[in-house]
């Protein structure tokens, strides 16, 4: 595919498909007061796993659709992406009971696994290694303007609305999208290499949702409670079973030694991180801005509307240093923790305007380091393995979200109210940022040294397949 093929229209319509199903990450969040109180009844437990059930299926599912993209067609991964996202919300839209509710909402999440690594590997494929960095920093501020979103609407929702109108527009919406896609978007080459691999993804799978249980369930049940430590072991188990397999395999999902590369380390922890002070920041924001600040539901999601600035200006700028990645990636996660650093010191009586001052500093280290971090994941695969290489940078997105989640429900537990543990939350968060920057620029170094002549004498390691 000539690299002239990426049109506007299309990079429009591929940045939409992946902020909407980013949102709705988000968006359920606001509308949890409405949804406990409603007709359904759903106990703590099930408003926990309506929350969950999206991200838990979304992020177990993105690696092996980006592989099964990249081997039977992204476009047609992404229309069905579209329509089990719509499916979805459908299912949540009309549930008689919660058990429905939250069944949707995995389906939905099993949509937005295949449309979130689909859209990116067009993308790369489309833009051609000149344009590619600008479409990376163009989908990477779909996918922060996607968080934003879901604040915003579920604020709007929750205040105007009924929660069942939520899911209700995403029908459409969907509908709407995969139209547009059906029209702008050109079918790409698929990947030659590869023939499925149904045990290796169950395993992978499996594995990955039993550690985001974990991750997720912790700072509810006890990080040392026989649940917790069993869904860690289990899916440790089956990660393992997983590489033996694909150690083993003449064509498995993905072969684990593309971890071999230190760029592909560095840029995965950088991901990781990134989302990791992100969605911290996201989880204490509306407590913050509803039960210490007292504002309304949709003026709380208004509030964090200055994350966009950074995401919306930064990035062309990243783009344009896009041969220079350790700087930008390295200062950019510092900007991230040194922002939570100081948003750790707002408290009751702390204007807005000095909360929106931080926010303006995490949102540029978000725009400066995260379309290099992308762009390094993608890049770090063969050509024909983009989906492969997104869902991987995806699924660091979203353990490192659900990581920045529990990291800070777990230290705000330990505290009497929100107000005395949110400040001694945000620095944890902000020290694990910091350190892991440091460990991200050494990986960046040692993948930059240039590799040693006897290199060619080693035994060829066998090419991933997707």
């Amino acid at each position: 595919m000539p690299s002239h093929a990426l049109k506007r229209s299309t990079l429009l319509a591929l940045c939409a498909c992946v902020l909407v199903a980013q949102s709705m990450v988000a968006a359920i969040n606001l509308l949890i007061p409405q949804l406990a109180s409603s007709s359904l009844h759903p106990s703590p437990t099930e408003i926990l796993w309506t929350v969950d059930a999206y991200v838990i299926a979304f992020a177990g599912l993105l690696v092996p659709a980006g592989a099964l993209g990249d081997r039977y067609g992204r476009k047609g991964a992404l229309l069905t992406g579209l329509a089990l996202f719509a499916a979805g919300a459908a299912t949540s839209a009309f549930a008689p009971d919660p058990a429905v509710l939250i069944a949707g909402r995995g389906v939905s999440g099993a949509g937005a696994a295949l449309i979130t690594p689909a859209t990116m590997s067009i993308l790369v494929h489309l833009a051609g290694p000149r344009h590619r960095a600008q479409a990376m920093a163009s989908w990477t501020l779909a996918l922060g303007l996607g968080g934003l979103a879901g604040n915003l609407g579920g604020g709007l929702v929750g205040q105007f609305l009924t929660w069942r109108a939520l899911f209700g527009a995403m029908v459409p919406l969907a509908a709407l999208l995969a139209l547009a896609v059906a029209l702008t978007t050109p079918r790409t080459d698929r990947s030659p290499h590869g023939n499925p691999d149904p045990l290796g993804t169950l395993l992978l799978t499996s594995g990955l949702v039993a550690v985001l249980f974990g991750i997720i369930e912790g700072p509810g049940h006890g990080w040392g409670s026989p649940r917790i430590l069993g869904a860690f072991g289990a899916g440790a188990l089956l990660i393992a079973l997983f590489t033996a397999l694909a150690l083993r395999s003449p064509a498995p999902l993905f072969d684990p030694r593309v971890f071999r590369s230190p760029r592909l380390r560095a840029t995965s922890l950088g991901l990781t991180t990134g989302f990791f002070g992100l969605f911290a920041l996201f989880f204490v924001n509306s407590q913050y801005l509803q039960e210490v600040k007292g504002y309304e539901p949709a003026v709380t999601g208004l509030a964090i509307v200055p994350l966009i600035t950074g995401m919306a200006v930064v990035p062309k700028l990243a783009a344009r240093w896009s041969a220079h990645p350790r700087p930008v990636i390295g200062g950019g996660l510092a900007l991230v923790g040194l922002g939570l650093l100081g948003a750790s010191t707002v408290d009751a009586g702390t204007p807005y305007a000095v909360y929106a001052c931080w926010l303006l500093v995490i949102s540029a280290g978000t725009g400066l380091s995260m379309p290099a971090l992308t762009l390094g994941a993608v890049t770090s695969l063969p050509h024909h393995q983009a989906g492969l290489g997104s869902g991987l940078g995806t699924s660091a997105r979203e353990i490192g979200a659900a990581l920045g989640v529990a990291v800070t429900g777990t230290v705000l537990a330990g505290h009497t109210g929100f107000t005395a543990g949110m400040g001694p939350a945000l620095r944890t968060v902000a020290v694990l940022v910091l350190a892991a920057t440091a460990l991200v620029v050494t990986g960046l170094r040692e993948a930059s040294r240039p590799a040693p002549t006897t290199t060619d004498a080693r035994p060829p390691v066998r090419e991933p397949a997707a």
